[in-house]
């Protein structure tokens, strides 16, 4: 099993186990079965000649004729024709003290079947199996009985026997006769077996469903789509999504006691930087105000980091871009930059998407304000054919640098206020969610973001 994985390589599915199963065991089962249904077949055939030849040798005992002198007559009044056909099938022979084939029947020919020595004294019949004429096998019956004659009593051995091959072929067609339905019925099980792994396995798509509508964030758990049977993976399951979301919260929580923490602190050096200013110390005022502002700057970074989630399944739920684009842009047309421009907001087809409300929140306000900041009279968002396009009207960037715009801290106007470190969120986020980020100059002026989901 851990070769198989290492190597890459799947065990067999459930389906493809109890499929090898049905055509190994089902087969096997009816031949079993065949073979005792023939078995039953042959002894049942068995039962009936050995109760024919009983009656045979008890209708010649009846029918014994004797001579003045005590010799035995041929017996009339069989109906058997075999008994007359030369090597027919059915035979018997009359034997004494004297000769043993004294009388034989017309389907002996010129054969003599052979006795046993050892004959019961009672009267009791003797079943054996010996040869017989043109190289058969017999199943032969011979009774001894003790019978009256003019002579006075006289000790006879009777033997009747019949040719095995009608016994053999008989069972030979029986079992011929049912191969066809016995291969229909091995047709149905396995056909059966399957329907019913089939519908075993059904619950296990269902497992799937509930899975896909944790991963699309159309539910939070796995809530009775499972059978009894399943209930310890359904437990399992539901256990993790709510650690996965414990851990979030707390890493979330320790992130916003950290900014917590901070604030107070960057709040105490700006007094500082006030007193300082008012004491005539401009200088050492506008550093420390400078490093405030890049400290805030970065711990607001931080937490915007902290609150992308891990993974695209791990998110809250989907999102609506026309909503949130909507609430950024009434956000920002009310600052100072955003209220001198035109803004062209153009949401197309449907906006829901398969991001965090938060992370798209912040992807999006990211490269809005960056436009806003570099904008000369107009910003432009677009959604159309599953692409975000953000675009100003500003100077543009050299080419060579546009790859740089992404990596942290990298800010290529140090008159310009910012951290360096809005874009390199956006393509954090991008990354987590498998999109698709491009920044390319506009072919009339300014820079064109654009995200393909």
């Amino acid at each position: 099993m851990s070769e198989n994985i290492k190597a890459g390589r799947r065990p067999l599915s459930i389906r493809n186990r109890f499929l090898i199963v049905s055509l190994v065991t089902v087969p096997a089962a009816l031949a079993l079965a065949c073979l005792f249904m023939v078995s039953v077949f042959s002894a049942n055939l068995e039962r009936r000649l050995d109760a024919e030849l009983t009656g045979h040798i008890n209708n010649i005992a009846a029918s014994l004729r004797f001579a003045a002198d005590g010799t035995p007559e041929r017996p009339a009044g069989f109906f058997d024709k075999r008994f007359e056909d030369a090597y027919g099938g059915l035979y018997w022979q009359i034997g004494d003290d004297t000769s043993p084939a004294r009388l034989r029947s017309h389907s002996l020919w010129d054969y003599t079947l052979t006795s046993p020595a050892d004959l019961p004294s009672d009267g009791r019949v003797l079943r054996y199996d010996m040869a017989g004429p043109d190289g058969a096998t017999l199943t032969a019956q011979q009774r001894q009985i003790m019978v009256p004659t003019p002579a006075g009593l006289k000790t006879l051995q009777i033997i009747v026997a019949a040719d095995r091959k009608p016994l053999q072929e008989a069972g030979y067609r029986f079992a011929f006769d049912i191969l066809p339905y016995l291969a229909g019925l091995a047709v149905f099980l396995i056909g059966a077996s399957l329907i019913q792994v089939v519908f075993g396995l059904k619950p296990l798509a269902a497992l799937t469903t509930g899975l896909d509508r944790i991963r699309e964030r159309r539910g939070g758990r796995l809530e009775g789509v499972l059978p009894k049977e399943f209930e310890p993976v359904e437990i399992s399951v539901n256990r993790l999504l709510d650690a996965q979301a414990q851990a979030i919260a707390k890493a979330r929580a320790r992130a916003g006691d950290l900014a917590h923490g901070l604030k107070t602190p960057l709040t105490v050096l700006s007094n500082d930087a006030l007193t300082l200013r008012q004491k005539g110390e401009t200088e050492m005022a506008d550093e420390i105000d400078r490093l405030v502002a890049l400290m805030r700057a970065h711990v607001e970074a931080e937490l915007a980091r902290s609150r992308i989630v891990a993974n695209a399944e791990l998110r809250q739920s989907d999102a609506d871009i026309e909503k949130i684009t909507g609430q950024i842009v009434r956000t920002l047309k009310r600052t100072p930059e955003g209220e001198a421009l035109n803004w062209n907001v153009e949401i197309g087809e449907p906006a829901d998407v398969p991001l965090d409300p938060h992370d798209l929140r912040e992807m999006i306000g990211n490269i809005v304000e960056n436009a806003v900041k570099w904008a000369a009279s107009e910003v432009t968002i677009t959604w159309k054919n599953r692409r975000l396009t953000v675009a100003d009207d500003g100077p543009g960037v050299d080419p060579e640098k546009i790859r740089s715009m992404t990596e942290r801290g990298v800010r290529l106007d140090e008159q310009v206020p910012g951290t360096g470190l809005g874009l390199s969120i956006v393509k954090e986020i991008c990354t987590v969610y498998g999109l698709t980020l491009s920044i390319e100059n506009r072919q009339q002026a300014g820079l064109q973001v654009t995200i393909a989901f």
